[in-house]
């Protein structure tokens, strides 16, 4: 089945002047680390790395799914094009052999050629649109696996409920050749970032925790998989130790895989990634870098900051990697998605400030 989304294109030439105007200043990272803007996305969601020189961008609240060009080969992606638009909340994107992968909902859509294809001339192939289309923690986050099977999350459709619906609260994937979905972990609230470890090939996400607990409860999580199917506490349990006032059931905590790091009462884990680079002298395979959102409710904000996680301990260890978009109660900028770029630099998505930015080192670098 073909389908083919209203299309606009729009090509834009971004000056390193105009992208420099940013209040990047702000920001605090550690000693010999630098960052910059990249580039410029409208409500930039999750970020997919395509060929050498092309960046795709999901958005949420836009609607739209972003191609951005690098034509020179200085870092940044001076050309946007806008590659599909009024699609529901197309936050989620995976690239793979040339062709980009769109989670719209209750839709998978695929673009082959993407990197390259005219804008004008665009089919966006139906890959599945056997998903629920509800949109409360409807927009989803897309990875391909190992196995090369299509990871998504399914994110609870409330605040904290038992749905009927098995899917609801999960991470599942999808089969491409059979058209086959399975549910791989269980007890998920929502889960908007997921990687696998480069060593062990065991998933590792984030997961937001139920709000209307207070300011304190619960920690939002970093779960790892160990086993298909496993459970991790919700809607009965979360945290790994806090029963739900409304829906526990007496089950013992140990009945659920407890989480392999507490992050913190609504900090809002977001996209997420092993890095995989030889640029930063102080990381390698396990470290993970962990975008946090920031915190919508709680009366003094938390969150709206990258975290360094060092996984090769037990239990894993996280760090402080950069802040600043927060200032008092008042933030500019709201981290979502981290990927590892080709040269080991880390690309950053942020949807509040509509930016992509490039974090790098360089010895000796103070600022």
């Amino acid at each position: 089945m073909k389908l083919t989304p209203l299309i606009l294109t729009t090509l834009l030439s971004l000056s390193k002047s105009s992208l420099a105007t940013q209040p990047l200043d702000q920001l605090r990272l550690a000693s010999g680390f630098q960052i910059s803007v990249a580039a410029e996305a409208a409500n930039a969601r999750q970020i997919a790395l395509g060929e050498p020189g092309t960046l795709f961008v999901g958005s949420r609240r836009a609607g739209q799914v972003y191609r951005l060009k690098d034509t020179n080969g200085d870092g940044i992606y001076e050309q946007r094009e806008i590659l599909l638009q009024g699609l529901n909340m197309p936050s989620g994107i995976a690239w793979r052999n040339g062709d980009l992968y769109i989670a719209a909902v209750s839709r998978i859509l695929k673009v082959a050629n993407a990197d390259n294809v005219k804008t004008d001339s665009i089919q966006a192939q139906l890959v599945t649109d056997h998903l629920p289309n509800i949109t409360h923690h409807g927009w989803k986050y897309l990875k391909f696996g190992p196995d090369g099977d299509l990871y998504f999350n399914l994110g609870a459709p409330c605040n904290i409920c038992l749905s009927e619906d098995p899917r609801f609260a999960s991470i599942m994937k999808l089969n491409l050749e059979s058209g086959q979905q399975s549910i791989v972990a269980r007890g998920i609230r929502n889960s908007v970032g997921f990687s696998w470890h480069p060593l062990t090939n065991e998933l590792w996400f984030s997961d937001n925790g139920r709000d209307n607990l207070g300011d304190d409860r619960p920690d939002d999580e970093l779960n790892r998989l160990t086993q298909p199917g496993q459970h991790f506490g919700f809607p009965f349990v979360h945290a790994g130790d806090i029963p739900d006032p409304q829906l526990y059931q007496g089950q013992p905590f140990e009945a659920f895989q407890p989480p392999i790091l507490k992050l913190g009462a609504h900090v809002a884990p977001l996209g997420l990634t092993f890095y995989t680079g030889d640029q930063f002298p102080d990381s390698d395979k396990n470290t993970l870098f962990i975008a946090e959102h920031g915190s919508w409710n709680r009366s003094s904000k938390v969150g709206y900051r990258v975290i360094r996680v060092d996984t090769s301990v037990t239990p894993p260890t996280q760090t402080l990697f950069i802040e600043g978009w927060l200032n008092g109660q008042s933030a500019w900028g709201r981290p979502v998605d981290i990927v590892t770029d080709r040269d080991g630099s880390l690309l950053i998505s942020d949807d509040q400030a509509g930016l992509i930015y490039r974090v790098s080192y360089r010895a000796g670098n103070k600022d």
